[in-house]
């Protein structure tokens, strides 16, 4: 899964419509346009017919994950507002991402905050989608990548998280 497939499906998930997503995207310091929106959502007209399901989708523009951060830091801020300081100043957007294995981590992250999601809710939308794990499972998941019990998110459970979202916002 990229970070393509992840954008559609948080997408779908929240049911968010393009206007919302430029919106989303400039309140995480992206400048994106309304044709670049529809580009990362869209599919090449070229794919191989023969694909199977472990093949990743070919969008017309690919996003990065500096873009993808971007978007979850404007999520965070289109639906619990800016961050301000101590002095009431608006707080600086942080980039967790740094390399491609930890983007299901900060996914299920950013999204747990942007939501304002418990431990129990996310394993509530897991066990929605039909995945059973422990709420150690879990606590590792969203751990920092240097903590000693850091565990990787893998796209599994990423794409049941989403599915469970779908689920949950979409009824």
């Amino acid at each position: 899964m990229n970070n393509n497939d992840r954008l559609v499906r948080l997408r779908y998930a929240l049911d968010l419509k393009d206007s919302e997503m430029v919106e989303i995207f400039k309140l995480g310091d992206a400048d994106v346009s309304l044709g670049d929106v529809r580009y990362l959502l869209s599919k090449q007209d070229e794919q191989a017919d023969d694909e199977d399901d472990f093949t990743e989708n070919v969008y017309r523009k690919e996003c990065t994950n500096r873009l993808f951060e971007s978007f979850l830091n404007g999520l965070i801020v289109y639906k619990r507002g800016r961050q301000l300081s101590k002095t009431g100043e608006p707080v600086k957007m942080t980039y967790a991402l740094k390399h491609d294995k930890d983007v299901n981590n900060i996914l299920l992250k950013k999204v747990k905050v942007a939501l304002k999601l418990t431990n129990e809710d996310v394993l509530d939308i897991l066990e929605d989608a039909g995945v059973f794990i422990s709420k150690g499972e879990l606590s590792a998941v969203l751990r920092k990548e240097d903590h000693r019990n850091y565990q990787e998110c893998g796209d599994r459970y990423a794409r049941n998280f989403l599915k469970g979202l779908a689920l949950r916002y979409r009824e």
